[in-house]
């Protein structure tokens, strides 16, 4: 009796993991990427920190439950170099990419993080509404 109620529940065990795993699969996410050198000057700097704030602040839920993900990534950095092919870039970049069934979709460079880089509720509000525009396409 004891071995068939593990079997049962290694069964219901395996059977829920393979149902998340497809509802994940097939799900939609958005990553904002904040695109960087190994050179950092302050306003680099300052603009990953209003990226993040950003996100971490206005989509708290969303980064919480995986419909959001935000990666600071290195260019330069070993294994990192095909970004600037993908998207394009020639400067510290805040990219969003909107990801279905495991694959982008859609991206857009937020490029007025420069504009924005001296005001930081410019900045803040210029990203926040460029993720709500995404966020739609998850929901």
């Amino acid at each position: 009796m004891k071995k068939l109620l593990i079997v049962i529940l290694a069964v219901v065990a395996v059977i829920s993991a393979s149902t998340a795993f497809a509802a994940d699969s097939n799900s939609a996410k958005v990553i904002a990427y904040y695109f960087h050198g190994s050179f950092r000057c302050y306003t680099c700097n300052m603009m990953e920190k209003y990226s993040k704030e950003a996100i971490e602040t206005n989509f708290k839920d969303d980064l919480a439950s995986g419909k959001i993900e935000f990666n600071a990534v290195n260019v330069e950095d070993r294994g990192n170099e095909h970004f600037v092919n993908d998207y394009q870039l020639y400067t510290k970049s805040f990219i969003l990419s909107l990801v279905k069934d495991g694959k982008e979709v859609r991206s857009k460079n937020l490029d007025k993080i420069w504009e924005y880089a001296r005001n930081k509720q410019k900045f803040i509000d210029y990203v926040s509404d460029e993720v709500n525009v995404f966020m739609k396409d998850v929901q």
